[in-house]
């Protein structure tokens, strides 16, 4: 059964991280002709087109992909629900699918994050992965630049970065049991 669990529990996931970089790529307006755009886009447009003539987005934020992300976060939640034979509160499970996106939001930020961080050791830019993830991250990380500068060619804003999201996912992580 654990097998079972996990194998479940970790394909929600991944597929609810990548609704989630499509959400973010939208927000950070990223280049979507880059190939790790595109695989986004094919991965999530059977279900998000569709949703979109129902769902209209409200500026630049998809509401469409958002309602995505929490249903795949509800499903998840009421799947491994039903393997434990659980009982299913639908308010529970709403504000627990919400609550699952924001922790799968920080979580992705901090792989984000540290992919960034190792591939600027080994590529020095000339990826076209390097360059999305430089899009992603680098709205939040130019504030952190602008208090803390780089301090002799030693970046510490994505080490700043990453203790917040850790800090931030301890605070949410008594309400989330995922």
């Amino acid at each position: 059964m654990n097998a079972t669990v996990f194998l479940v529990d970790t394909l929600f996931s991944l597929y609810l991280m990548v609704v989630i970089l499509r959400l973010w790529l939208q927000m950070v307006q990223a280049d979507f002709y880059n190939p790790l755009s595109q695989f986004v886009v094919k991965a999530t447009h059977p279900i998000v087109g569709p949703l979109r003539r129902v769902i209209p987005s409200i500026g630049r934020f998809d509401t469409a992909t958002f309602v995505l992300a929490v249903a795949v976060c509800a499903l998840k939640l009421i799947t491994l629900g039903l393997m434990f034979g659980g009982n299913l509160n639908p308010i529970g499970i709403a504000i627990l699918s919400v609550m699952g996106v924001i922790k799968e939001t920080l979580s992705l930020m901090f792989w984000v994050l540290l992919l960034r961080a190792i591939l600027s050791w080994v590529s020095q830019g000339r990826s076209p992965v390097d360059y999305v993830l430089h899009q992603l991250t680098e709205p939040f990380l130019a504030p952190i630049r602008r208090v803390i500068p780089p301090l002799g060619g030693l970046d510490l804003s994505v080490l700043i970065a990453i203790i917040a999201l850790q800090f931030l996912q301890l605070l949410i992580q008594d309400f989330v049991p995922m």
